[in-house]
């Protein structure tokens, strides 16, 4: 079972095991919301409702994330673009080149790793673009944020505890079919 955690103005932030909501409420960084009728945590000296949806009683401090390393997010940054003849490749077709090979030294990161589609890939080989007689598009960096990067939303759908339906949306709206005239 699962409890639905809400932010300081109800929002939805997280799903967590009953386990860890009822840690929390005995550290004093939740309180209930709402709790599952039929569920009940029973100890030695106690009894208490299995929690369903609880609200943290601080405000949450987030640290603004790092963009981390990732294929995809190497592929979002270089904006799908082969980054020696700028022709757009499919994710399936994009291959991770190295500006400055492995065998000379070159590293794994965000400043020498770069979006190639295979022609270019297999054209550059184990040199350097100059070496390779090509031109980069741009010099790989590290960004700061990616503009496509997917912002998780919370839906209610059927199997889900009721009392959750209150907090979150519904996903029939977006993801059900749509009646005709």
């Amino acid at each position: 079972m699962e409890t639905l955690v809400l932010n300081l103005k109800y929002q939805p932030v997280a799903r967590i095991p009953w386990q860890r909501a009822i840690t929390m409420l005995f550290a004093g960084k939740v309180e209930v919301v709402d709790t599952y009728e039929d569920r009940t945590i029973r100890s030695v000296s106690f009894e208490v409702r299995m929690p369903s949806v609880v609200r943290f009683l601080r405000r949450l401090s987030w640290r603004k994330p790092a963009v981390r390393f990732s294929r995809e997010n190497v592929y979002l940054r270089d904006e799908g673009r082969c980054q020696y003849c700028t022709r757009t490749v499919s994710r399936a077709e994009a291959t991770f080149d190295h500006v400055v090979p492995r065998r000379l030294a070159g590293h794994t990161g965000w400043d020498n790793i770069v979006i190639a589609c295979v022609p270019c890939n297999q054209r550059k080989g184990g040199r350097t673009p100059e070496q390779a007689g090509m031109k980069l598009l741009r010099q790989p960096f590290k960004p700061q944020k990616l503009k496509d990067t997917f912002r998780f939303t919370f839906t209610w759908e059927k199997g889900q505890p009721l009392a959750w339906k209150n907090w979150l949306r519904d996903a029939t709206y977006w993801h059900g079919e749509l009646e005709q005239d």
